[in-house]
């Protein structure tokens, strides 16, 4: 059998949905840190199967459909199993509802970004990427539950909001950020994203991971903003294009 580099990227990805399989079993025997974190070295994987394609100059239709798939399983059937054995269990049927949103979402996410691949725009997300969905609520979990006493504070009743607003932003039409390659040209390109990440990255190294909820509650939140930032710019800054097309759907109506 002929070993090509196009094996080392799909290494990366065959981790990442190692952990997410590690994620369910931690989950179903309760033990919800673990699993939170196995989460999150998916994550890892996942970025470096990317960068690794990139290297290599291996990137395939085969590798961007075996991504997405351990995707759903680490960002989408990990988590959501997580949080219907960690509280939503005891909703019974609307819990299994509940906590099926971020695998059903997920999937119907990743199966657009599939299908437009070709011509998207690579500035941009449509919608929520998947994985920091799943992070949200992974890190969610690893500052809120208590070992032996579930959830502290008012964290079980923000649960079910943070589980819907993710699952809702990732069919949304809202942008978001791609993630930069990293090189020096990428950088005079995009100062401000390079800036930002790094001051991210910096302040979860600096509280032992402590910030990475509030971090990405943070890139969550940009995608909302900017439509509202967009949509007022709109609104007081009309593009005359709009008009002129709204003109001749009418025209072409009454012909």
């Amino acid at each position: 059998m002929k070993i090509t580099r196009a094996v080392v990227p799909s290494l990366f990805t065959v981790l990442n949905i190692f952990c997410g399989f590690s994620s369910i079993v931690h989950s179903s025997s309760g033990d919800f840190i673990l699993a939170s974190w196995f989460i999150l070295m998916a994550g890892i994987f996942d970025v470096f199967d990317g960068v690794m394609a990139r290297i290599t100059k291996s990137s395939s239709d085969f590798g961007v459909e075996f991504d997405s798939l351990s995707d759903v399983v680490s960002f989408g059937a990990a988590p959501a199993f997580m949080v219907y054995k960690l509280q939503l269990q005891e909703y019974e049927g609307m819990g299994i509802l509940l906590s099926s949103l971020p695998l059903v979402f997920g999937a119907l996410r990743l199966a657009r970004f599939n299908s437009q691949l070709v011509g998207y725009d690579k500035e941009y997300f449509k919608g929520l990427p998947i994985p920091a969905s799943a992070i949200i609520i992974c890190s969610f979990v690893l500052t809120y539950y208590q070992p032996g006493g579930g959830l502290a504070g008012i964290a079980p009743s923000l649960l079910v909001p943070v589980i819907v607003v993710v699952s809702l932003l990732m069919v949304s039409t809202v942008r978001y950020d791609t993630l930069p390659k990293i090189s020096s040209r990428s950088f005079k390109m995009y100062p401000l994203r390079f800036t930002l990440g790094i001051i991210g990255l910096t302040v979860i190294v600096a509280t032992k991971g402590q910030a990475v909820f509030p971090v990405f509650v943070a890139y969550v939140a940009t995608g909302p903003i900017r439509y509202v930032v967009d949509f007022i710019r709109h609104a007081l800054h009309p593009d005359p294009k709009d008009g002129d097309e709204k003109d001749s759907e009418i025209t072409s109506v009454d012909i």
